[in-house]
Formats: C-alpha cells, structure tokens, sequence
C-alpha cells in the first residue's frame, strides 16, 4: 500500500471520527446550554495536556529522524569500506586481486538488487548477504602477505573489512521499527487523549470550531505518520537507500 495512501485514509478516518462525534455530541446539548460555562481548570489542563503531548511527539520525530540520519551515515560507511577493499587490492598479486575485487562485487550487486528489496519486505538481512561479505572477509584473512608492501596493505584491507561487518550488523539490527511498542502505545494514547479533550470544551457546530478541529486533528494524524514513516530508515517512505554503493560501483 502507498505510503501516501496510508495517510489519507489516516486523515480522513480521525478526521471523520472528530467531526462525528462533535456532531452527535451537539445534538444532544440543550436550548439553555451556555458555552462560556467550560470551567476554567478544564481549560488549563486541555492547554498543559496539549503542551506535554506536543513536546513527546516532537521528541519522537527527532529520535526516528536523527536513526535516519544514523542509517544514512551507516549505508554510507559501508560502502566506502568495500570500495577501500576493491581499491586497496592493487597492492596483490593480479589474480588474488582480481578474485577479491569479484567477490566484493559480488557482494556490492547482491545487496543493491536482491537484499534491499528484500530488507523492505521482511525488514532483515538476507543469510545469502552473510555468507558474501563471509567469502570476502576469507579472501582478506586467508591470504599471506609475500613482501613487505603487501604486509603494510594487509592490516588496512582487515580494518576495512571489520568496519564493513559492523556497518551491515548496525543494518541488519535497524532494518525494522526503531521505536519500541511502549513508545507507540504512549504516543496513540497521548494522541487519542489530546484529541478527546476536544470534547470537554463546550464548542458548538459552527464552520470555524468544526474547521479547527479537523485541522487539529489533521495535525496530530500527520505529525504520527511522520513518525512512523521514518521509524523504519531502511524500509518506509523517505528510508536511506542504497545509493551510496551504486555511486562508487557504477559499474554494478
């Protein structure tokens, strides 16, 4: 399903809901009922309820922001790790250097065209990806340097490498949701109770407080899709892609 599709239908289900209930709520107000009646404490705590909730979703989006963020430099490492290795190589003898720059491809193309596809569809890491960065990790590790400008090139290719395994584990434990179940509870809960206050107020149904409202509720639904969108960086909407090792493999 689109993302964009998931949040109109999110919109316009707290939207419909809102509206709804304002309707029906003033239908059962008498002739006599007076609005300038709301108690004063029922206003304050609407306003400090509001506040507090403003401030916890406006720390969640900087949290999946900031993983986002994270996920991009991590992509980034990766890559540039891989590259390092295929470029550091030169330093071997030319058919040790021509298998460890194949593996690295080989690893480069499977993660661009079979593991990110399948990163956003089960939100892990592939075995097969594992097993890859596996062969090449061998080609380093298992080769003895002959001279000594091949020693001084080997423990840069075995820095390389390890920077490259905890960049795909940071992936691999970050391909999902980042947010844990308690932090959604908190936040739907503190949505739906931000949004009931609404009701405490004694609002009649004319255009302007119907309108505030929708845009009220319209903000708080767009504000948790954003959350949720960016919660998962490698998988939903605006997720860190795989860009970085196609800009320095083109050829792949």
């Amino acid at each position: 399903m689109s993302q964009w599709l998931v949040l109109g239908i999110a919109i316009a289900s707290v939207c419909g809901v809102v509206l709804l209930i304002m309707v029906l709520k003033q239908r059962r107000i008498g002739d006599d009922d007076d609005p300038s009646d709301t108690p004063d404490v029922i206003e304050y705590m609407t306003m400090m309820v509001g506040v507090v909730y403003a401030i916890v979703l406006g720390l969640a989006i900087a949290g999946v922001w900031e993983a986002r963020g994270a996920a991009e430099d991590t992509v980034r490492t990766e890559a540039q790790s891989l590259h390092e290795i295929s470029a550091r190589a030169r330093a071997y003898p030319p058919a040790v250097r021509d298998h460890l720059r194949a593996d690295v491809d080989a690893y480069v193309s499977y993660v661009v065209h079979k593991e990110w596809p399948a990163m956003a569809d089960r939100e892990e890491v592939t075995r097969r990806g594992t097993d890859l960065l596996a062969q090449v990790r061998a080609d380093v590790t298992d080769y003895h340097p002959r001279n000594d400008f091949e020693a001084r090139s080997y423990q840069p290719l075995t820095d390389q490498l390890a920077v490259a395994d905890g960049a795909r584990t940071y992936r691999a434990d970050n391909a999902g949701s980042t947010l844990p179940g308690v932090v959604w509870f908190g936040l739907i809960t503190g949505a739906v109770i931000t949004i009931g206050l609404i009701f405490a107020l004694q609002i009649r149904r004319s255009g302007t407080e119907l309108l505030m409202a929708a845009v009220f509720s319209t903000l708080i639904a767009l504000l948790l899709f954003l959350v949720w969108d960016f919660d998962a960086p490698f998988t939903r909407g605006l997720s860190a892609g795989p860009e970085s090792f196609t800009g320095l493999f083109p050829h792949l």
